[in-house]
């Protein structure tokens, strides 16, 4: 008896292999961008004498993002309507996917240049994920400047 598939059963195989492949896969590390759940990890960003808290999102990227704190940065201004801050390496965007509800106080995560994208007004880029929501605080964004940055875990 011989271990060849008939020509017919073989296409079939490979038509099913090919037809995964090509399927989004689905699972834990991939969620809805426009409606993500938050987490209860809260961090605590500090500058200039100010602090904001946020929750973070339960996301593969946020997920890294706290696997690095404490963070010493430096904070300043980019645009007319947000805040950044280099990170010293960059985040995984797996799970990542773009979404239409933009809205001020988003946490994002800039994938191209692998920064901090603090809004404080409305805003609309492609390449970002969402690591989470500022709570309180929102006024210490809207101070310019270019100032030291803590971001730490305080839950």
């Amino acid at each position: 008896m011989s271990n060849r598939l008939h020509p017919m059963k073989r296409r079939t195989v490979l038509a099913l292999g090919a037809s995964a492949l090509a399927l989004p896969r689905q699972g834990l590390s991939q969620t809805d961008p426009n409606n993500q759940e938050p987490t209860d990890v809260k961090i605590k960003l500090t500058f200039n004498d100010r602090t904001t808290t946020a929750t973070l999102y339960d996301n593969p990227s946020a997920h890294d993002f706290a696997s690095m704190l404490p963070l010493d940065l430096e904070i300043k201004d980019y645009g007319s309507n947000e805040k950044i801050a280099y990170l010293p390496r960059k985040l995984t965007t797996q799970g990542n996917g773009p979404f239409s509800n933009e809205r001020p106080y988003d946490l994002c995560y800039y994938m191209p240049w692998g920064n901090l994208a603090m809004f404080y007004a409305d805003y609309k880029h492609p390449g970002l994920v969402r690591l989470g929501r500022f709570d309180d605080g929102y006024e210490a964004l809207h101070v310019p400047g270019e100032f030291p940055l803590r971001i730490e875990r305080i839950q």
